[in-house]
């Protein structure tokens, strides 16, 4: 999934082996990582540092 010369971090890291483990596609792995990003990217701030409160907000 990733390329071997990027850096990966620790946590995207653990969702894309996560996702393999479940047996996920490489084009839902995408998706997922995608969504994330976007995720991220409202609040300005890494996805370890948002909550549930965060996630609601984001849906509404």
């Amino acid at each position: 999934m990733a390329n071997a010369t990027s850096a990966v971090s620790p946590l995207r890291r653990r969702m894309i082996d996560d996702m393999t483990l479940r047996n996920l596609s490489p084009a839902t792995q995408r998706s997922y990582l995608n969504a994330v990003i976007k995720f991220a990217r409202h609040f300005n701030r890494s996805p370890d540092q948002l909550g549930l409160e965060d996630v609601r907000s984001f849906q509404v």
